[in-house]
């Protein structure tokens, strides 16, 4: 296997003796590829050796990925990602409601929708009837007030769009925001939830067919048919259980910060290093 190993700050230099001590534990080629990241190129080491890596990386605040075959920027050619709590800091719909004061009873059913305990198309329903009545300038002050870009997000995407990788932005969130992140950061595709607004209001409903799991997978393998594609040659990167479908089909799948059910399923799990992590394993 080659297992990269990253971590945020001074990190990685602060555990070289634990990184030492697994490189020898799995007889790999220990390979520097920056100050934040190193590569152990075939390192022998079967699941369980691999379970407690991954427990001594996570305590020390280090991500570990393990691949069978290194990965290269051109076996790739989509990069597809969740925008709430992925591409972006903050759930927009947690945060309109906060203009409500309706924010810990729509955050919890949020929570529990990405947990996967709450099908997701009845979890929207019911956070978006909440919003009943909001005047829908309360969307712009969310954008311009509380919208931040994760940690990594730049790069990341400067990275992968210099290199001819065309992006999409897949979200069980809003139009308005996907909308304004297409053209802030030259996004080629997007598709998200349309609120509906009557009298500058929002009524609590949403427009047309929910952006849910089976639709966000849907949504990939059309663009991905589109270009001309398989599904395999597409990066996809979420956090939350209505994540996995898409997740599922692709080349490479990323948790960026993502819950447990979905670290546990996915290729490569960012829990503590920024999205442009994954241009470590390329």
């Amino acid at each position: 296997m080659h297992l990269t190993i990253q971590g945020l700050n001074n990190t990685l230099s602060s555990n070289t003796a634990l990184i030492q001590d697994i490189a020898s534990q799995t007889k790999a080629k220990l390979v520097q590829l920056n100050a934040k990241a190193v590569r152990l190129d075939n390192a022998e080491c079967d699941e369980q050796a691999l379970s407690g890596i991954r427990e001594r990386c996570f305590a020390a605040q280090l991500d570990v990925t393990a691949l069978d075959k290194q990965l290269a920027m051109t076996d790739f050619k989509l990069v597809a990602m969740d925008m709430d709590s992925t591409l972006i800091t903050i759930e927009c719909i947690d945060e309109i409601a906060d203009m409500q004061g309706l924010k810990p009873q729509v955050a919890e059913i949020t929570e529990a929708a990405m947990r996967g305990e709450l099908e997701f198309q009845e979890s929207l329903i019911r956070r978006v009837a909440l919003l009943k009545g909001l005047d829908a300038s309360a969307l712009q002050r969310v954008y311009d007030e509380r919208l931040q870009l994760s940690l990594g997000a730049d790069q990341m995407l400067k990275t992968i769009q210099q290199a001819g990788v065309k992006t999409l932005l897949v979200s069980g969130g809003f139009t308005f925001f996907t909308d304004r992140m297409k053209s802030r950061l030259n996004l080629d595709y997007t598709h998200s939830n349309v609120l509906e607004i009557e009298n500058g209001k929002l009524t609590g409903k949403v427009i047309g067919t929910i952006v849910d799991a089976d639709e966000k997978q849907r949504t990939v393998e059309r663009v991905c048919a589109e270009m001309g594609i398989p599904t395999s040659q597409a990066i996809v990167m979420g956090d939350g259980a209505n994540d996995l479908k898409m997740m599922k089909i692709s080349g490479l799948s990323v948790a960026f910060r993502a819950k447990p059910v979905v670290r546990a399923q996915a290729d490569v799990a960012l829990n503590f290093v920024g999205l442009d992590g994954v241009l470590n394993l390329l």
